[in-house]
């Protein structure tokens, strides 16, 4: 395996059957240059480089610290979730690592209005998410706000999956944000974000939208779902409020059954408030 660039003596740019690749592990290269052999057996991690053109633009400004920080964050999540995150991540993660603490440094800071849902739908890459900004701090004396750690399980979620794709789990955690302030304004209620109830309603919600495309499954019938709507009037029709806002805002059109099973999750969080 060729060198192609030298990033820092733990990270360099290879050519590895034709594509170009970033490959990392402890004192990779040192005392290596351009056009040296890499042995495999000192490669921890091998990360394909998905747009050429793009990272050459994005590597000058992406400091190596950061670098090693991304792969330490990278490592720790892959130990955690016991999966293999897409190789894609560590130029993503790198680059909003490295925006997020010019951004401290100035004294910018950006607010992560879906940190509630994201914690609840994302629970191990949120935590992982906060281990990630306590070691920033750790590392290298900055400490970034929890905002931060939300927005790091997104991409955390998304490189776990496959054909994770950021702006559809971002699309989706917004939606579900919707729908928690349609219900608040609906009712004029505060809603419990660490209650059971709540936790509840946003996993089903959660559930509800990656199937939104599968042809539902017939698990209510009518009689049930008209003693639903006769038993809880109120939440039927915050329900009913929901299905035609997504509908007509995100062309996600819920059966009437989804309506029944959706009143019974606000009424519960009506009732206990959490």
């Amino acid at each position: 395996m060729k060198i192609k660039k030298v990033l820092n003596n733990n990270a360099v740019i290879v050519m590895d059957e034709n594509q170009e690749k970033i490959a990392l592990g402890p004192g990779i290269a040192f005392n290596k240059g351009k056009n040296d052999i890499i042995n495999r057996n000192k490669i921890d991690k091998l990360f394909v480089i998905k747009n050429s053109d793009h990272f050459d633009q994005l590597l000058p400004q992406i400091p190596s610290e950061h670098m090693i920080l991304t792969q330490e964050i990278i490592h720790y999540a892959e130990d955690c979730l016991q999966v293999k995150l897409n190789p894609h991540i560590f130029i993503a993660l790198a680059d909003h690592l490295t925006f997020a603490i010019e951004r401290h440094e100035d004294g910018i800071f950006i607010k992560n209005k879906l940190i509630p849902e994201i914690r609840v739908l994302y629970k191990k890459e949120f935590d992982i998410g906060i281990w990630a900004i306590n070691h920033v701090k750790e590392k290298i004396g900055i400490q970034m706000p929890i905002d931060e750690a939300a927005f790091i399980a997104l991409h955390l979620h998304t490189a776990s999956i496959p054909s994770g794709n950021l702006q559809v789990s971002l699309r989706q955690t917004s939606i579900i944000n919707e729908i928690v302030h349609m219900i608040r304004d609906y009712f004029s209620i505060s809603l419990e974000e660490t209650g059971l109830s709540y936790e509840r309603l946003i996993t089903h919600f959660r559930y509800t939208l990656y199937r939104v495309n599968e042809a539902p499954e017939r698990t209510m019938d009518e009689e049930m779902l008209m003693m639903i709507s006769s038993k809880f009037p109120s939440s039927y029709q915050c329900a009913k409020t929901i299905a035609e806002h997504l509908s007509t805002q995100h062309g996600i059109h819920l059966p009437s059954e989804e309506i029944g099973y959706i009143t019974i999750h606000i009424e519960r969080l009506r009732g206990r408030k959490g």
